[in-house]
């Protein structure tokens, strides 16, 4: 297992994280997953053991059930590793049962900590921006948290580039811990963000955390031209995140020629083009099998040659678009004659 920093904290993860949004499951999460105490503690004893020390979750994931599996599936091992878990979505039917005020984030990281058995969070997380409360109660209840010491370091999760500049020039401003990292959705079949956000993030030191890598499972093998996939799959019932279907054929064509030639797996070649690229801190895997978790755990071994990654980057390329291909030319000119 690799390790590389979080950001500019000196923190080091390993370069895949497990995420959890399999375990506890329940009537709205079960599509993810509905693994058991039982079930989780072995792909959790599976990833120690394979060194992964980032394992990510959510308040609301299982309705807190599976912050209480990881704590427990983690044990006397939550010293040696880095728990991140966020906060923001719908906790309960009151109005105030959800968003980044003040009232909500305090009474979240406690429930939170209870639930994963611990007395701090390392790594907590808003899950999505809130259009109704103000960026400066919202961090400075996130500066208070770590003052305090329940929580070790602040990150964000699926905001833009321009919304995560803004939220550290305000905590620059009022002298305020800053956002350290940014869990973003990122694969061969969504690269969105490398328009705005990756750059902003490596301008600013930032840690760059990777869900759905498999772009849902869709990534996975599973699912070709000539194969569907089955009935129980998990993309089958939930079609999250979306895809260009005919852009992702064409994109899964590549990757099974590239499977083949090195003897792997689509899930394998797919998790590998993730890890090679340079912005990328950790990609978090979710599994419900062990057979799955080590298959995506073996990506870390696989380093895609340059014309391996040229033929899954044309293939999956975003189209130009304004501001930059009026330049794009130049820049590419004055590349290939000062490599």
């Amino acid at each position: 297992m690799k390790y590389n920093l979080l950001g500019n904290t000196g923190v080091l993860v390993s370069e895949i994280g497990l995420g959890t949004m399999t375990f506890g499951g329940g009537e709205q999460w079960g599509v993810f997953g509905s693994l058991d105490e039982k079930e989780a503690s072995v792909l959790v004893g599976q990833a120690l053991e394979a060194g992964v020390n980032f394992f990510d979750t959510s308040n609301i994931y299982a309705g807190g059930r599976s912050e209480e599996i990881l704590g427990k599936a983690l044990g006397k091992k939550r010293q040696d590793v880095i728990i991140a878990t966020k906060v923001r979505g719908r906790t309960g039917s009151g109005p105030n049962d959800i968003g980044l005020s003040r009232l909500h984030i305090i009474r979240q990281v406690e429930e939170s900590l209870k639930r994963l058995g611990t007395d701090y969070i390392d790594l907590y997380q808003i899950h999505n921006p809130d259009q109704l409360t103000d960026w400066e109660d919202t961090l400075r209840a996130l500066d208070d948290l770590v003052r305090s010491g329940k929580v070790r370091y602040i990150g964000a999760s699926n905001m833009t580039g321009w919304e995560t500049m803004k939220t550290r020039c305000i905590s620059r401003q009022l002298g305020l811990h800053e956002f350290k990292s940014s869990q973003l959705y990122y694969s061969l079949a969504g690269r969105e963000i490398e328009r705005e956000t990756i750059p902003v993030l490596k301008d600013q030191n930032m840690g760059l955390l990777v869900w759905s890598p498999l772009a849902g499972g869709f990534l996975s093998g599973k699912y070709s031209r000539s194969r569907q996939g089955s009935g129980d799959d998990r993309h089958t019932k939930f079609s999250f995140p979306p895809v260009d279907l005919d852009k992702s054929y064409g994109i899964i064509d590549v990757l099974e020629e590239i499977a083949r030639e090195r003897e792997s797996t689509v899930a394998r070649i797919a998790l590998a083009w993730v890890l090679n690229q340079p912005a990328v801190t950790s990609v978090i895997v979710g599994a419900k099998r062990p057979d799955q978790l080590q298959d995506n755990l073996a990506a870390s071994d696989i380093e895609l040659t340059k014309d391996e990654l040229a033929r899954l980057d044309e293939v999956s390329k975003l189209p130009a678009e304004y501001l930059t291909w009026p330049f794009m030319e130049e820049d590419e000119s004055i590349i290939r004659k000062h490599p």
